[in-house]
């Protein structure tokens, strides 16, 4: 009895009566994001991007191509190639949401159906999960580099961590202070964001040229950290600027696939356009030019090659330990502290909530998603994906490639299936008439171009997890081209199959609107007056809120009928 009353207690809010199938359709987190919490300008997103590329992997990502055998300007090419070609794709996939203030999980069922798209929504949820951890360890690292510029004795905390980990007790501890640091920053809703990252787009680039200015200075100037030549040429140099192009594209495909989470939040549609396809390349390109000549400047300095921006902080203290360098690794690792904890909230955190949220909605909001999220991150143990810059490079395309085979069909089905026309009641129905549910809530076409996008890099995919296994070099070289191949195959796949095989709702003239405009709205009823609020559960305010976003919704007659009267939210002009 009391397992069940605890069970109760620990419910999201949602109206009762609902049966399972339901509730993965209609809780508050999935419904249209409501007025007062689109809040994002273009100046938001502006000082998003800006605060979103100044973080350590970006440098790190930037640094790794030095490492395996770019010059300098070879790099930043590849660099301005990467993020430039990501900008059109990551405004395309965000167009729903910013019209329609839905976010990813929802978007994602007009191309995979109403329960199709919980294998998608999973798979990006454990690709944030995942990734939440990579950034975590890098925060960690930072950390680690405060602790010993403040109080050198860390170095002599005793190791018990095993050699084939290629870490210390000392970076784990710091591993851990910083994942305690975060936990208060996940419960701060996304709405409330944008003053937290309007500061850290301040905070990210003056540590950020910080550090590049110094390093300069440490290597004797400008000279000797561009003289230095790459050390591959012919197919061998073409092959890698490739790879260092996908890196860029890889790093980016969990902000691309989930894109509509942040343009939901869009006061206007066309705030989430150009200060996204402009500020977005711009930032990245801006701080992988730092991190190039960060890591360009480490032979003069050390006479050997490092890749991990923060492995170079620390570096510095081990050649020179004194009270200025002290001090300025102290400021600018506590920059880079911040920088990483409003990142990961932003990147990862944010998408975990949401995409867990859909696959278990009674249980799970946006925010707790978020703290699944962190445990998941230091279950992993991250510290192995940075061994060396190949193994970081693999892991980067290896989600990659599983990423960019679900951002084609969707890209493709609102820009070019159905133009522009959706029906957003239908998102939240079991109403086998609706344009989603396709064969008992399942879009075979979107799974038939998922699996071909992902069948042409799956040879490259097993090489790189079991480098034992032999694959054709043409094979692998397809891999390299994922965001390409995984995108353009599965893109074009699901086009042809919907011109052999039109889906409810393909239409031929372009036009953003829905079309269930009119009909009983599932968030309107949603937030009447609850004459019978749910037991346990937090008492709703007129607006509908309660104590935690998304938990203790109330409810009442009308809102059962949500598995038939379904929601509508009209598109805004932009």
């Amino acid at each position: 009895m009391r397992a069940r009353q605890l069970a109760g207690e620990l419910e999201t809010r949602h109206p009762e009566g609902l049966s399972h199938l339901e509730l993965f359709l209609a809780t508050e987190d999935l419904l249209p994001v409501t007025e007062e919490k689109k809040t994002w300008t273009a100046w938001s997103f502006v000082s998003f991007w800006i605060a979103d590329s100044f973080n350590l992997n970006t440098f790190t990502i930037a640094s790794s191509m030095i490492a395996a055998g770019l010059n300098w300007w070879q790099a930043f090419v590849c660099v301005i190639i990467g993020y430039g070609l990501v900008g059109p794709l990551l405004v395309l996939n965000a167009r729903p949401g910013a019209i329609h203030g839905i976010v990813f999980p929802a978007v994602n069922r007009t191309t995979f159906g109403l329960f199709g798209s919980l294998w998608p929504v999973f798979n990006r949820a454990g690709m944030a999960c995942i990734w939440w951890g990579v950034q975590a360890w890098l925060g960690g690292e930072c950390v680690y580099v405060l602790l010993r510029a403040l109080w050198p004795s860390v170095t002599r905390i005793p190791n018990k961590m095993p050699a084939s980990s290629e870490t210390t007790s000392a970076y784990i501890l710091s591993f851990v202070i910083y994942w305690l640091l975060s936990l208060p920053t996940i419960w701060v809703p996304i709405h409330k964001l944008k003053w937290l990252f309007a500061a850290k787009a301040v905070v990210g680039p003056i540590v950020g040229f910080a550090l590049f200015g110094w390093s300069i200075s440490r290597a004797g100037g400008i000279g000797p950290v561009f003289s230095q030549p790459a050390q591959l040429s012919g197919s061998a140099l073409g092959w890698q600027m490739i790879i260092s192009i996908s890196s860029c594209f890889n790093n980016m495909f969990t902000l691309i696939t989930n894109a509509p989470d942040f343009a939901s939040r869009a006061r206007t549609p066309s705030a989430a356009v150009w200060p996204q396809i402009i500020a977005m390349p711009i930032g990245f390109s801006v701080t992988s030019f730092l991190g190039i000549v960060i890591a360009s400047s480490t032979v003069p300095q050390f006479g050997e090659q490092i890749w991990d921006v923060v492995k170079i902080m620390d570096k510095m203290l081990d050649t020179n330990g004194d009270s200025k360098t002290r001090a300025g690794l102290v400021f600018i690792s506590a920059g880079f502290i911040y920088v990483q904890l409003l990142l990961n909230v932003a990147a990862n955190s944010v998408s975990a909530g949401c995409d867990l949220t859909a696959l278990f909605p009674r249980y799970i909001n946006i925010r707790r998603g978020g703290y699944i999220a962190a445990i998941v991150g230091i279950c992993m143990n991250p510290w192995l994906l940075y061994k060396s810059s190949a193994t970081f490079g693999n892991y980067l395309g290896a989600y990659g490639v599983l990423l960019s085979c679900i951002a084609g069909p969707m890209i493709t089905d609102y820009w070019f299936v159905r133009r522009g026309h959706m029906r957003l009641n239908d998102l939240y129905t079991l109403d086998r008439s609706g344009w989603y549910w396709y064969t008992a809530g399942i879009h075979w076409r979107g799974y038939v171009a998922y699996l071909c996008g992902f069948a042409v890099n799956a040879p490259g995919f097993i090489h790189t997890l079991a480098p034992n296994v032999s694959v054709p070099v043409g094979a692998q070289r397809i891999y390299y081209l994922s965001w390409i191949t995984g995108t353009g195959i599965s893109g074009l796949v699901y086009y042809l199959l919907c011109l052999l095989s039109p889906p409810p709702g393909m239409n031929r003239t372009f036009c953003e609107i829905d079309e269930s405009a009119g009909e009983p709205r599932i968030d309107e009823i949603m937030r009447e007056k609850y004459s019978s609020p749910r037991e346990g559960a937090g008492v709703p305010s007129p607006s509908g809120q309660s104590g935690e976003e998304g938990d203790g919704y109330g409810y009442d007659e009308k809102a059962k009928r949500i598995g038939t009267e379904v929601h509508v939210l009209p598109s805004r002009e932009g």
